[in-house]
């Protein structure tokens, strides 16, 4: 009988594997099997899904350090590229070009979103800074800075406990001269009568500036999105060139969405 694995387990596996690995550089399978009291095979299986997250190399019989994060971050689960918000980041992320300079702001969407974008191997294989990420979220200004081929500009500011996010005059004020290639918008709601919306007025106003200083807007959301409202307005439809969602979006809130001029993508 096969007994199905926590998630909190693995993760929590992964964090030790990978603090092992940022002290000794090298590490073994029968190493990692002693250390952790598992078996060879959990751990073949762990080194296996550490080095397609990028957080490690395989080696004949082991792993070694790569030069990015070594302590999985706190909320990181691995989906395997199943869940609707996976598909969106997934889709979102194929938008970057080397040499762009793309902005996020805070969300679960954008942060699977940059870990979508900072985990491809072509960007990766141009080297350091091979593109510039600017973000007013701590969480994923912390995960992007340990990626040597992201340069990471973070946008100062008071945080938000409850969305990382960073607001206020001093992000108002460094938006003033900054220039986006490509945004990545996470909202709370978005409809063709309210625009883009989020639940607190401070963000709205700094989300809003990201998205005047951006060249290209693409709102990332899951479909629950478009059939709600919030607080605060960021911008209307008219300043987000494209929205991706997943294919159980509302009929009706997509048809009024491309019918306002706004591209959808279904994932």
């Amino acid at each position: 009988m096969t007994t199905t694995e926590h998630p909190q387990q693995r993760s929590e596996r992964w964090r030790l594997l990978l603090s092992l690995l940022a002290d000794r550089g090298t590490l073994s399978v029968g190493d990692a099997a002693s250390e952790l009291g598992v078996s060879a095979a959990t751990v073949r299986r762990d080194f296996t899904s550490l080095e397609q997250q990028q957080l490690a190399t395989r080696t004949h019989g082991g792993v070694v350090a790569t030069s990015v994060a070594y302590d999985l971050p706190a909320r990181y689960r691995s989906t395997g590229g199943a869940t609707a918000k996976d598909r969106i980041a997934a889709a979102a992320a194929a938008l970057v070009e080397p040499g762009m300079v793309v902005g996020l702001n805070g969300g679960t969407t954008t942060t699977l979103t940059a870990r979508a974008i900072a985990s491809r191997r072509d960007l990766m294989s141009l080297g350091q800074d091979a593109i510039t990420i600017v973000t007013n979220a701590l969480n994923i200004a912390t995960e992007m800075v340990l990626r040597p081929h992201c340069r990471t500009v973070c946008i100062g500011g008071v945080a938000r406990r409850e969305s990382y996010e960073l607001h206020g005059p001093f992000s108002s004020r460094f938006l003033d001269d900054l220039r986006l290639d490509l945004l990545m918008l996470g909202v709370h709601s978005l409809n063709a009568e309210g625009g883009a919306m989020c639940r607190h007025l401070g963000e709205a106003g700094i989300n809003g500036q990201m998205v005047a200083a951006a060249r290209r807007v693409v709102a990332v959301g899951s479909a629950e999105k478009l059939t709600r409202t919030a607080l605060a307005r960021i911008c209307p439809i008219a300043s987000i060139d494209m929205l991706i969602t997943d294919d159980q979006a509302d009929h009706d809130a997509v048809k009024a969405l491309t019918d306002g001029g706004m591209e959808v993508v279904l994932v």
